[in-house]
């Protein structure tokens, strides 16, 4: 399908939503064209290419609420969706949290499209491949990755006057190297909105060189050490701490944002003051819509300002009950880093781990937001400023609140996952066990 112009999709929804005799109406229409190539043992095994399209009608009488969807849009399917939405609302029980549509919005005009990542071929997708395979075939490796890029649009319109487009691309890339005597593993993974900006070449090189260094891995002693954590490996934790930036469930005592006495850690220091995190939607390195799914307008907004509690996410009900104005829930996340380079970073460390990332990582205690998990992929022993040897991967048991109050340094920060997490230097990180998996 082709991805439907502003002008396109508004006609849709409105033709649409005249259908509707519901008391409030809200549709969404979404669509997408998508291709992916995967390949392993160094050799291809699937490619691929998939389109579609898809619309979901809302209507509600009073406090109840019924949905329907559907992926054609003559004007018969798009009554006859309408029709079936109305039907399931007056068979539905109320919902005691139901939001009345929202009026009118003002959205800043997003840069997520680009028009290179939306014009990818097959034979760009077979050159990303290539592209890794070969050189791991010379180097005694075996390659296994996997590429897919994408073009969408999403737009929805209410009864109450709203009407929201966004257009935006994505790219996202993993490859893992194994050697061929089976002792070594190298791991990368590469996002983008924009595939000009992504280098298939140095990401299959990163990861045949970690698998190459990691041949032989020695077993070391578990206990607490200074860690080197690359971003793939801190998004692991941050992205759970992120999760729990949620007003209700802080307020009603089930997350590490529940205060002690009651209500949230709202204004409270939780972390070293150096930790400053945001979100940005117009961030030219991970950009995002600049509406959410609700139709509410996205905003820079900070979450963490020099390691003190500055918004918890409220969504419009919980607002509504708690008197305060709703605010959004981040749609990306960016944490400031320093000006280090991952060469000085282990350069400035006496004794410790660089860990590439964790992987299996479960919740231990929700309050205290301690996780469990695996080091993964590479993993090594640093002295005296250099890389000694590859170690056997480790078991851990750690909380990000405890790791980002025991930050040595920040360096610079990397793309990852739609985040911008910093390369970043942790005392007294605990690992519990070994490992033999590589």
């Amino acid at each position: 399908m082709a991805i439907y112009t502003e002008e396109e999709a508004k006609k849709i929804l409105e033709k649409a939503l005249s259908f509707s005799k519901a008391d409030a109406c809200e549709i969404n229409l979404s669509g997408s064209n998508s291709g992916n190539i995967r390949y392993a043992r160094n050799t291809v095994s699937t490619a691929g290419y998939r389109s579609s399209q898809s619309l979901v009608v809302q209507s509600s009488f009073g406090k109840k609420v019924g949905t329907a969807t559907i992926d054609e849009f003559d004007d018969a399917s798009l009554e006859k969706v309408v029709r079936r939405a109305e039907e399931l609302a007056q068979l539905s029980p109320e919902n005691p949290e139901f939001m009345p549509p929202l009026g009118p919005q003002q959205y800043d005009e997003a840069i997520t499209f680009s028009e290179a990542t939306a014009n990818v071929t097959p034979e760009f997708r077979t050159e990303v491949a290539s592209k890794s395979i070969v050189p791991a075939s010379e180097k005694d490796v075996t390659a296994a990755g996997f590429l897919d890029d994408s073009a969408g649009f999403s737009a929805m319109i209410n009864s109450n006057g709203l009407f929201a487009y966004n257009k935006s691309t994505d790219v996202d890339f993993t490859v893992t190297m194994r050697t061929n005597d089976g002792t070594g593993s190298g791991w990368v993974t590469r996002d983008f909105n924009d595939i000009s900006k992504f280098d298939p070449a140095e990401a299959a090189n990163t990861a045949i060189d970690k698998a190459v260094l990691s041949r032989e891995a020695r077993a070391i002693e578990p206990g607490k050490y200074t860690v080197i954590l690359e971003p793939a490996a801190s998004i692991g934790l941050l992205g759970r701490m992120f999760g729990s930036l949620n007003a209700r469930s802080a307020d009603e005592g089930r997350s590490f944002m529940s205060a002690k006495d009651g209500g949230n850690k709202l204004g409270q220091k939780i972390v070293d003051e150096r930790v400053n995190i945001w979100s940005d939607p117009l961030h030219p390195d991970v950009p995002t819509s600049t509406w959410n799914g609700a139709g509410q307008p996205l905003k820079k907004t900070s979450w963490i300002e020099n390691g003190v509690v500055k918004n918890l996410a409220y969504d419009r009900y919980w607002a509504q009950e708690k008197g305060v104005d709703p605010v959004p829930f981040p749609s990306n996340a960016i944490m400031a880093g320093g000006d280090e380079s991952l060469e000085d970073m282990i350069k400035g460390t006496r004794k410790g781990i660089l860990v590439t990332r964790f992987w299996y990582i479960r919740s231990v205690d929700p309050q205290t937001l301690l996780y469990t998990g695996l080091t993964r992929d590479g993993t090594f022993y640093i002295e005296n400023g250099q890389i000694k040897f590859p170690v056997k991967n480790f078991r851990f048991n750690e909380s990000p609140i405890i790791m980002l109050n025991n930050l040595e340094s920040l360096g610079k920060q990397v793309r990852v996952n739609g985040n911008l997490i910093p390369y970043m230097k942790v005392r007294d990180f605990t690992f519990t066990s070994l490992s033999d998996a590589v």
